[in-house]
């Protein structure tokens, strides 16, 4: 009873924070789960490569999740090994939950329906679920652990379906999802941020900008979506928005990621050269990737 599955991480349009919608892209960056159910296994442990003091409940509740739906009980162990950094915005965690989610899925064996609809809120009846649906699981365990604030509902769905969505995460609901090809540009400080510890009360000041971004966002204007949101969290979350401004002439679109403390441009190559030799002059680390239009996958 053994299972694989890989997940992508993804970059922000619109933080949920202020007004529970949300907007998040896929990027091309991976964590891989690899999955070993026994009926004998009274428990699930949980390993995260490379940080072996990490917390790992939330893919340990990502098992019990599934094992309860779909299983009969079982035990044993889930360990991830991530492309993607922890703390840094570029929502790690919804791609943990969901990787873990379609690997303990495919130990199962569970049928997965791929769904691209944007409406869709339906599950295949018998030993099957739609990928829409096993997102909503890896959102139920995030909330279970307390890792997020608002569910990642956004993040989780672009994760697990690719492209670029827009979400009610008061609902679980996906209003929207499209497809861009975009070079993605992340440039990470030093220092790490954790969604769990955001000042929401600040964040609820700029409610009216996140409204306007998701306006902009519902009507495919991701890039000016966005800027609006880099500058109005970063201004609420304490962050300097000098990077944002710097990218701004140069790039599609440009937000602080998350809750930081990333900030990702995205826009052609050509035109992110400028953006590039600057960000690279800052303290930290410097990504070049792209969007990626197909999300999570059994391996």
């Amino acid at each position: 009873m053994n299972g694989v599955a890989t997940a992508p991480g993804a970059g922000t349009v619109l933080n949920a924070l202020a007004t529970g919608q949300g907007s998040a892209f896929a990027i091309d960056a991976e964590t891989t789960a690899t999955v070993e159910l026994a009926a004998d296994a009274e428990t699930v442990t949980g390993e995260i490569a490379g940080a072996p003091d990490a917390d790992t409940r939330l893919i340990e509740r990502c098992v019990e999740r599934v094992v309860d739906r779909f299983g009969d009980g079982e035990g044993g162990s889930v360990a991830t090994d991530s492309e993607v950094p922890m703390a840094a915005g570029l929502k790690s965690s919804s791609a943990a939950a969901n990787a873990t989610v379609l690997a303990t899925l495919d130990a199962l064996g569970v049928d997965i329906v791929a769904d691209d609809v944007a409406d869709s809120t339906d599950t295949a009846a018998g030993d099957a679920i739609t990928k829409i649906d096993a997102c909503r699981i890896g959102v139920e365990a995030a909330r279970d652990v307390g890792v997020t604030i608002t569910g990642a509902f956004d993040d989780a769905s672009a994760s697990m379906l690719g492209g670029v969505v827009v979400t009610d995460n008061t609902a679980d609901e996906l209003l929207a999802r499209e497809t861009r090809d975009w070079t993605v540009l992340v440039w990470t400080p030093p220092e790490r941020a954790y969604s769990a510890d955001a000042d929401v009360d600040r964040c609820e000041n700029v409610a009216g900008m996140a409204d306007l971004v998701a306006e902009l966002a519902l009507d495919g204007r991701f890039g000016e979506a966005m800027t609006v949101n880099g500058l109005a969290y970063s201004a609420a979350l304490d962050f300097d928005t000098d990077p944002t401004v710097e990218a701004m002439p140069h790039c599609h679109g440009v937000s602080l990621s998350g809750t930081g403390p990333s900030v990702v441009a995205v826009g052609d190559e050509a035109s992110l050269a400028p953006v590039r030799e600057s960000w690279a002059e800052r303290d930290g680390t410097l990504i070049e990737t792209t969007t990626r239009t197909t999300g999570a996958s059994i391996q």
